[in-house]
């Protein structure tokens, strides 16, 4: 039994791997054929086959094509050149699609603007790219005209809207409309190859400004063709996608891949839990995409009719806790889960192939010089990987924690490993590890937390920003929050380090969102006494009605931990693992400053 067991691992894992290379082999060898010359072949292939579908919106493969024809001919006479940025901040449809794939046509690079953000962090991410144009949605026009005046690049961009009733002020759909959506003349083409840039994608800004990766035509192809082919996507499969278009997930996994072989995608704006289950049933998706809390946010929800009705054959995505993988499984009756790790702008991906419940992916020793993958050790107080006495970095052993690095080689024949690195040339640095091994070599940072075991499989620990040190160990957050959110009554929880005034280190502090009928303190108190070593269990608590994330559910955590466990700070209710009263009491002001004055030692 377990030699069949590893053999079908094996086999699992090389016919995954060889799907993924069949689908990307080929970017490299027609280094002029990109993104947007394949929508144009699809058309040409599917005709009137539905390829994106919405409450907004349903197109064909030919009429996206012609669409993105029409802003490819808005683009130009905009005087939208080669290289020229066009920033869009739209809510999800499939014109949003039809718009970057038309203006990258022409050789414009198009940055996916977070919808999410307002103020100084929205002004940040269009200053830092440059952009001539910003094409805003109507209804986010309100909260770009607030930071519009903030934005320090010069000359401003023209503002441009999209949707919406108002007439004021130009609007980029009406004048695509207007447009002819045939194929541009060649002579109207500039030369593109997979080298050039396409798109900038933001980094989520859950720590610090978001930072505009570079997203060049290669990786665009290598992203939707790769994930094409390691999902197995047939022509009569239909995606669901709820994930926001402007990151990679949303945007171009689940709203690209698909359409490769003709597959069709159902877009929504917005991901709903209550309604996720019968939409996908009601829609007859056959996968789906999920991301970051998507799952644990599903198993917290209430029965549905659609949550056993569906059609789902796969559930591909990345971030499924280990305490919610089986059941999701289960309850959802999901035959398949693949689990993956990228990053947006980075050189490592790992694929879960046969499900084993945890882990993020594996590479097998005869893969090894294919994926140079490896977790070194790192140092929490230093923030940086530990180097020996000969000034190289230390690789770690099966099981043990590090930060996981990826190879960057600028070779032609290994496109993949490359790292285009993001707008800000100072922040491309801080990611790029020199010398590790041997004089010369570069490896990407991913700035993950990861061990691997025996077999190959990785494990994903934590966000270095989100490991903490406190009474001499690390505490990885993840580890904690596993424990705390299988507790009766807790709906949510983010797990983060705070400082304590006198104190080395930073103190474990959790933000609890209670289920309705509340959640027992007390036998909380014990249930973490059992469940982790001394130096992980919180010791300050904070109840609130939810647990914020960004778009991508990725929690909030800046000014949470910049807030601490001050009460002035907030008026959230806060307690204290009280090492006297053995339990969380109230904390006020009064027992802050008995902390403070170590009057009262955590």
């Amino acid at each position: 039994m377990a030699r069949a067991s590893r053999l079908t691992r094996e086999w699992r894992c090389v016919t995954g791997a060889l799907r993924a290379l069949k689908a990307t082999t080929h970017i490299g060898r027609n280094r002029s054929r990109v993104f947007p010359h394949v929508v144009a072949e699809l058309a040409a292939t599917h005709g009137d086959r539905v390829a994106l579908i919405s409450d907004r919106e349903t197109f064909t493969y030919a009429e996206l094509d012609a669409r993105a024809n029409a802003y490819a001919r808005w683009a130009k006479a905009n005087g939208v050149a080669k290289g020229d940025v066009v920033a869009l901040m739209s809510l999800n449809r499939p014109d949003y699609l039809a718009f970057w794939v038309g203006v990258t046509r022409v050789g414009g690079v198009v940055a996916l603007l977070n919808t999410n953000l307002t103020g100084a962090p929205l002004a940040h991410c269009v200053s830092i790219v440059a952009p001539k144009h910003v094409v805003v949605g109507a209804e986010l026009a309100a909260a770009y005209a607030e930071a519009e005046a903030r934005v320090t690049h010069q000359p401003r961009p023209q503002a441009c809207r999209h949707g919406g009733e108002a007439q004021r002020g130009p609007r980029a759909d009406h004048a695509a409309e207007a447009l002819d959506g045939a194929p541009l003349p060649p002579e109207e083409l500039p030369a593109l190859s997979i080298d050039d840039r396409a798109l900038f994608i933001y980094t989520s800004g859950t720590t610090g400004m978001p930072k505009a990766a570079n997203i060049n035509h290669y990786r665009l192809m290598a992203i939707s063709h790769g994930f094409m082919g390691v999902m197995g996507v047939r022509a009569d499969d239909r995606m669901y996608d709820c994930l926001p278009m402007y990151h990679t997930v949303g945007g171009v996994i689940a709203a690209c891949a698909p359409l490769l072989v003709g597959a069709s995608v159902v877009i929504r704006e917005r991901f709903r839990a209550s309604a996720f289950w019968d939409d996908v049933a009601a829609t007859e998706c056959t996968m789906i995409e999920y991301i970051g809390e998507l799952c644990r946010y599903l198993i917290h929800t209430p029965v549905s009719a659609g949550e056993t009705r569906h059609k789902v054959r796969l559930a591909c995505g990345n971030g499924m806790r280990p305490d919610v993988w089986p059941t999701f499984v289960e309850r959802f009756r999901i035959p398949r889960v693949l689990e993956w790790y990228a990053a947006t702008e980075g050189n490592v991906a790992l694929f879960n192939f046969d499900g084993a419940e945890g882990a993020v992916g594996r590479i097998p020793f005869y893969m090894k010089r294919k994926f140079p993958t490896k977790v070194v050790r790192f140092d929490m107080e230093a923030g940086e990987p530990v180097r020996g006495p000969d000034g190289r970095c230390i690789e770690c052993a099966p099981g043990e924690v590090g930060e996981i690095i990826g190879r960057i080689l600028n070779d032609p024949s290994k496109p993949s490993m490359r790292f285009e690195g993001y707008a800000d040339p100072e922040a491309t640095r801080r990611k790029i590890l020199a010398d590790a091994f041997e004089p010369g070599d570069r490896w990407f940072r991913t700035g993950d937390l990861m061990r691997k075991d025996a077999q190959g499989y990785f494990y994903f620990v934590d966000r270095i920003g989100d490991t903490f040190r406190w009474k001499g160990e690390n505490v990885a957050t993840s580890e904690v929050s596993e424990a705390i959110s299988v507790f009766p009554g807790v709906r949510d929880v983010n797990v983060y380090g705070v400082r304590i005034p006198g104190y080395d280190g930073r103190a474990g502090m959790a933000l609890i969102a209670p289920a309705e009928e509340g959640v027992d303190l007390q036998a909380l108190h014990d249930h973490v006494r059992r469940s982790l070593p001394h130096y992980a269990r919180p010791v300050f608590l904070r109840l609130a009605p939810e647990v914020e994330v960004t778009g991508t559910l990725k929690q909030r955590k800046v000014d949470l931990v910049d807030e601490g466990a001050d009460p002035a700070r907030t008026t959230d209710p806060l307690y204290f693992a009280h090492p006297n009263e053995n339990r969380y009491a109230p904390l006020d002001a009064a027992l802050y400053d008995a902390i403070v004055t170590q009057r009262i030692r955590p």
